[in-house]
């Protein structure tokens, strides 16, 4: 017995799918995420106000530690009746030989200035100075050599070259007769204070 087709048509959210309805089945993550999970949920419980002025106290004696450590590698100078201590000099290799490096555009910069010396053998870095507010250049550098025959070959070689948009000017550093060495020496003997202990937290375990 065959099945009347219906003359008028069935609407279609009343017609019978053939297409077996699948089971909802939840996102699987993976096993990291889930533990991911888990962790930050037990940290959210475990932050406490005490905990958070331990992370404060800290981040507070790094820093302290971060200073004490720059005036630790300050070197002494003086000049003209005049004492300072300069942190920079401390980057820079001991006992090399120094060139100074004048009339410098904006545009030279430290990768600039040290493509301009690489060719020599001993070259070891150069660094531009500049405006801590600014940024801009105070339109002078310097060169590091670890042999004084390269120095010497750099003064007569690129005395007067372009460097960037502007011929540069060379002479021998006279960075080591600013140097107070009577109380560099002391400053080597001063016991360094060792930084007070933080207080650990549970964020610290």
């Amino acid at each position: 017995m065959s099945t009347a087709t219906p003359y008028f048509p069935v609407p279609f959210h009343l017609q019978a799918t053939n297409a077996a309805t699948q089971p909802y089945a939840p996102a699987a993550y993976p096993a990291a995420y889930s533990a991911a999970q888990q962790l930050f949920q037990k940290d959210a419980q475990i932050i406490t106000p005490e905990a958070i002025q331990s992370v404060k106290a800290a981040l507070a004696s790094s820093e302290v530690q971060q200073k004490a450590e720059i005036k630790k590698r300050a070197i002494p100078c003086k000049a003209a009746g005049q004492t300072w201590e300069d942190p920079t000099l401390a980057d820079w290799p001991e006992n090399d030989f120094r060139i100074f490096c004048g009339d410098l555009g904006n545009e030279v910069n430290d990768d600039v200035l040290s493509k301009a010396f690489s060719r020599y053998p001993s070259f070891n870095r150069a660094r531009v100075v500049r405006d801590k507010n600014t940024g801009k250049t105070k339109g002078y550098g310097f060169v590091s050599f670890a042999d004084s025959s390269d120095l010497v070959s750099a003064l007569k070689e690129m005395n007067g070259k372009y460097v960037g948009n502007r011929p540069i000017k060379l002479r021998k550093s006279t960075w080591k007769k600013r140097i107070d060495f009577e109380a560099l020496e002391k400053q080597k003997r001063q016991p360094q204070k060792k930084p007070k202990p933080v207080k650990r937290s549970v964020l610290h375990k």
